[in-house]
């Protein structure tokens, strides 16, 4: 067999035990793999056959006040025509710059120096246009909340008598609601944030500050436990060759602390998707929050489909989110083994 013939054999095992999907496309792949890759889609497929089907059949027997609690295929139905609704809002925005634009080119034909007015277009929300206040919102808090917990979480990891002190106040405040928080931060950001041409709107303040506030104990306990928990022979390599404070966390702390680093990042992120929806509804922050309220509200026939609907997207986007920093930290860790799926 010639040297080529050979190597080739050998990348092609080697794709088959790295990869399914690249042991297909070269054509071999064993039964166990296939076993894998069949039981792999087959089971989530199943499970999610039966909740539709649970869902289904349990939604005819719930009667509300607002009639029957709406099954998979209502809110299907009403999810395509929240895209419709987009696509419409778009179509009016489109036209109103469209229209602006043909006057301000007709004024300026007839008279070269005429004032050329533009207006922005104040149309109604969409649903999507929510989705994306609330991620900016819930991102911009949850990067703060990280940029205070880290820090502070490898500060106290490296000394015991600072975690002893710090320890009880985290304790104190990792268990209060949002809803605790949000009186407090709305009186606090009423009386200072205060402008005549904010560049924010206080209701994303309030509901960021809230977000930040809820979210950055578990990164903060993690990164602590997890510097603490840098192992001895390491911290004595770094004695050995006297490295630094800043270098020593660089090198030594943060590589070996990253597992329980991501551990509570990941929490703190789950936490802050939760409890953005609780602050925009009480804040009126307009995102997804605010929408499920308003159609609360509403108290329409296609409210409860369209409040599913919402429900399911922020299911989504939650199990997105995680996936997300699950993805990151697998690229970032030295130690792909210690990666959590």
């Amino acid at each position: 067999m010639s040297e080529a013939t050979t190597n080739l054999a050998a990348a092609s095992t080697s794709a088959v035990k790295a990869s399914p999907l690249a042991a297909l496309k070269i054509g071999k792949i064993s039964a166990a793999k296939w076993r894998d890759i069949v039981l792999g889609t087959f089971i989530p497929c199943v499970g999610l056959v039966i909740f539709l089907l649970f869902w289904q059949v349990g939604s005819q027997s719930i009667k509300t006040s607002l009639g029957t609690f709406p099954g998979p295929k209502e809110v299907y139905v009403q999810a395509g025509n929240m895209i419709v609704e987009y696509k419409e809002e778009k179509a009016r925005e489109a036209a109103f710059y469209e229209r602006q634009a043909k006057r301000n080119e007709e004024a300026l034909k007839a008279d070269p120096n005429a004032e050329i007015k533009k207006r922005e277009y104040n149309g109604r929300p969409t649903f999507f246009e929510k989705i994306k206040t609330s991620l900016v919102t819930v991102l911009s808090g949850f990067l703060i909340a990280t940029l205070i917990a880290i820090p502070i979480g490898i500060v106290i990891g490296l000394s015991q008598p600072l975690y002893q002190a710090f320890n009880p106040v985290i304790q104190i405040f990792k268990p209060v609601s949002p809803l605790a928080w949000l009186p407090l931060i709305t009186l606090v950001v009423s009386s200072v944030y205060v402008s005549d041409a904010p560049m924010f709107s206080k209701s994303f303040i309030i509901s960021l500050l809230t977000v930040s506030l809820c979210c950055m104990w578990p990164t903060m306990i993690n990164t602590a436990v997890g510097v603490a928990g840098v192992s001895k022979d390491l911290v004595n390599v770094s004695r050995v060759l006297r490295l630094g404070w800043l270098t020593h966390v660089r090198k030594i702390v943060l590589p070996s602390s990253i597992p329980m680093m991501f551990t509570g990042l990941r929490l703190s992120l789950g936490i802050a998707w939760m409890v953005l929806i609780a602050a925009e509804m009480l804040a009126q922050n307009p995102g997804l929050g605010k929408f499920v309220w308003d159609e609360f509200q509403n108290g329409s026939s296609e409210s409860l489909s369209r409040i599913c609907v919402a429900v399911l997207t922020i299911g989504f986007i939650g199990f997105g989110l995680d996936r997300t920093l699950l993805l990151i930290q697998s690229y970032v860790n030295w130690d792909k083994s210690a990666v959590v799926r």
